[in-house]
């Protein structure tokens, strides 16, 4: 893949995370400010817990404003309100977010791999396939941690094992091929998976209330004893 589509691909994937952050926040009565801000941590977020975990420092969205322009640009977009009439209860709108935040979701964790390995091209694989999930999902945690939501990744259909299995087959195919072909295989594995998954509702299996009452646990909250002092 060629540096300019790549690029092009990649501001695809900062468009639409910004967009699903703006609107995650509107949908929580921010401001325009925390609709910036998520906006910005949801598209960027990804690519700053890479270059900490990288000790890449300053981070990459701090050493060029594009990115950080681009994603508060989008989420403004979003906060006006004919855009939100527009986006509200459309079928297409829905279509192209979801092949756009698939894009999205691969070029990310290509870029996390691709950054880790001209850093150091001795990390090993589990750094590898780590750095590249972190950085296709980890901008989504964080949006979903500043809403006060349990984090999309966890509970809902098959997102990050796509990061996870685009990021392991990059790992193993660089060792028998080129690097710009194992990444396109990778990453499209990736894209490939998501929609597959939002297409077919794949979900991974969790644990029923039923199962857990019959295995001796809480079927309510903890209660904590409330401690009484007799009085004299």
């Amino acid at each position: 893949m060629t540096d300019e589509l790549f690029f092009i691909v990649e501001m695809i994937g900062i468009i639409a995370f910004s967009i699903s952050g703006a609107v995650t926040a509107y949908k929580k009565q921010m401001d325009l400010f925390g609709i910036m801000i998520l906006g910005a941590c949801t598209a960027l977020g990804g690519g700053v817990l890479r270059d900490v975990m990288l000790g890449i420092t300053p981070p990459t969205m701090f050493q060029d404003p594009a990115y950080a322009a681009v994603a508060a640009l989008v989420s403004v977009v979003v906060f006006l309100p004919w855009v939100q009439k527009l986006l509200a209860g459309n079928r297409a709108y829905e279509i192209i977010m979801l092949v756009m935040d698939s894009l999205g979701l691969g070029v990310f964790t290509v870029m996390g791999i691709q950054t880790a390995l001209r850093k150091d091209p001795g990390y090993n694989a589990f750094l590898l396939v780590a750095v590249g999930v972190l950085t296709g999902v980890g901008g989504g945690v964080l949006r979903d941690v500043l809403a006060g939501e349990r984090p999309y990744v966890f509970v809902k259909h098959f997102y990050a094992c796509a990061s996870l299995f685009g990021a392991l087959a990059i790992v193993i195919l660089k060792n028998h091929i080129s690097l710009s072909i194992s990444y396109f295989i990778g990453g499209s594995l990736v894209v490939a998976l998501r929609l597959l998954a939002a297409i077919f509702h794949w979900k991974l299996p969790k644990p029923g209330r039923r199962i857990f009452e019959e295995a001796g646990g809480m079927s309510s909250p903890l209660q904590v004893p409330r401690l009484y002092v007799k009085q004299p």
